[in-house]
């Protein structure tokens, strides 16, 4: 009660609104965003992808295969064996990422991962969690690793260390979202590396990330990891890009994608 009023005070002497639906902010508990906008962040639900859990367009998917896997699961046989990625990559959630990746509002680090702890699956097993590093130049450029930060959030939960200065990157490649998928494996090979192989031997490494696209970055780092004698690699990320059909179900009034493309700027 006491930091609901002190949020309500300082937001009186300075004034700020929703990132989301430009709403004024009163004494809503998470930084930059109303509860309304931020109530709309939920977990993606239906028929999915047993191995990567992409959301299928369908429920006759799996109803006569439970274990019907997607195309690019099929086709590509990913290292890791299992994507944890609940949430959908659109606003208001997106628009947190957003500030917390690229504007460097890193108090919203423990509200993006009560997110993630909300979402932990049940059948969790992990030794080891291991958050997707970046190169040095860019974790200059940011002076932060948004994958580590929720990395420590979920540590206490799960009761398991967070190994980060084991799996580096020494190759500073483009930026993934913007090349093509071909163009992605090639930018990623050779990229990342272990100091010390001999700490995954018969582990159950857990890579942590915030966003889940393609794959192609968790999927080089789960090959250096099993090719170093991890038992098993698999992937929890806080939200993962989705087909416009599978989002879920919103009222967000037309402001709150007004501000997506001004945050990636």
């Amino acid at each position: 009660m006491l930091a609901g009023i002190f949020r309500q005070a300082s937001r009186l002497l300075l004034p700020s609104d929703c990132t989301t639906c430009d709403q004024p902010l009163t004494d809503d508990p998470t930084p930059f965003f109303c509860r309304q906008c931020w109530g709309h962040i939920r977990p993606l639900q239906g028929p999915a992808c047993p191995r990567c859990h992409r959301p299928f367009a369908s429920p006759s998917a799996t109803a006569y295969s439970p274990t019907h896997e997607c195309h690019d699961c099929r086709t590509r046989d990913p290292h890791y064996t299992q994507v944890w990625a609940a949430y959908a990559y659109s606003p208001p959630l997106q628009d947190a990422i957003a500030l917390f990746k690229y504007r460097g509002k890193v108090a919203l680090a423990d509200s993006l991962g009560a997110l993630l702890v909300q979402a932990l699956p049940r059948n969790l097993e992990t030794d080891l969690l291991m958050p997707v590093p970046l190169h040095p130049n860019r974790l200059r450029r940011r002076e932060f690793n948004q994958s580590l930060l929720l990395a420590d959030r979920i540590s206490p939960v799960l009761h398991r260390p967070v190994s980060y200065r084991n799996l580096v990157r020494i190759v500073d490649t483009d930026p993934q979202i913007t090349l093509p998928r071909s163009a992605r494996l090639r930018n990623l090979r050779k990229a990342f590396a272990l100091r010390a192989p001999q700490e995954v031997i018969g582990k159950r490494v857990l890579l942590i990330d915030d966003v889940f696209t393609t794959g192609t970055t968790v999927n080089e780092c789960a090959r250096i990891l099993l090719e170093s004698g991890a038992q098993d690699v698999a992937v929890l990320a806080l939200a993962r890009s989705v087909d416009a059909g599978m989002m879920p179900d919103s009222s967000l009034p037309p402001s709150a994608f007004n501000q997506r493309e001004e945050l990636r700027a």
